[in-house]
């Protein structure tokens, strides 16, 4: 774990740089899943330059998907998030050490307390660039030996990105005594600030 975040440091340290040069907009989009889209959307949210996060479904085929059949495993979709953010002030890189950073990578179909495809790890790319960050970033991560297991994260080309239920969106912050909420999502959330104070935006911090 300390070598995990010892390298993700690193990655920050060279992509923040980078995402000064860039004009503002909200206007970007990344997309990832990696475990139940409660949790990754609080996280990505509490993210200086991320706006609305948006839950929702990606990486399968079957058209206008429905929780019910996603969270079933009765598709090919993974819960996934939709990341609008601003680039001069996060870049794509430090997105990718966010995910990283806020998810084990290594249990194939699984995260957490959450079993099934739907729950895989996934990193979308758009284009060129996006897929050439997220391979340079799991290059790295072998070289190092940085995880103990091998990685099982998709390297895969985003087609459609299906919005879920209106009932999903910001459920955490909505939500804060749901069971699970509560055992699985806010203290996934907790480790993360814990881990990169540093991309915090304000007030977030004591949240």
């Amino acid at each position: 774990m300390k070598k995990m975040y010892s390298l993700l440091f690193l990655l920050l340290s060279w992509s923040c740089l980078q995402a000064q040069t860039t004009q503002n907009s909200y206007e970007e989009k990344a997309y990832f899943a990696s475990g139940c889209f409660w949790c990754v959307e609080a996280i990505f949210e509490s993210v200086s330059g991320v706006g609305d996060v948006i839950s929702g479904y990606a990486g399968g085929t079957e058209k206008n998907p429905t929780y019910e059949a996603v969270s079933r495993g009765l598709t090919s979709h993974a819960e996934a998030v939709m990341v609008p953010y601003d680039p001069s002030v996060v870049s794509f890189e430090t997105l990718l050490a966010v995910f990283f950073g806020s998810h084990d990578p290594t249990t194939l179909n699984r995260q957490g307390p959450d079993k099934g495809a739907q729950y895989r790890s996934i990193a979308f790319y758009q284009n060129d660039k996006e897929r050439a960050s997220i391979e340079n970033i799991i290059q790295k991560f072998k070289e190092r030996n940085t995880f103990e297991a091998p990685i099982t994260t998709e390297v895969k080309a985003l087609t459609t990105f299906y919005k879920a239920e209106d009932y999903h969106q910001d459920y955490e912050a909505r939500n804060p005594n749901n069971p699970y909420v509560r055992a699985v999502s806010i203290p996934r959330l907790n480790r993360f600030k814990k881990a990169f104070p540093m991309l915090l935006k304000k007030g977030k911090q004591h949240e």
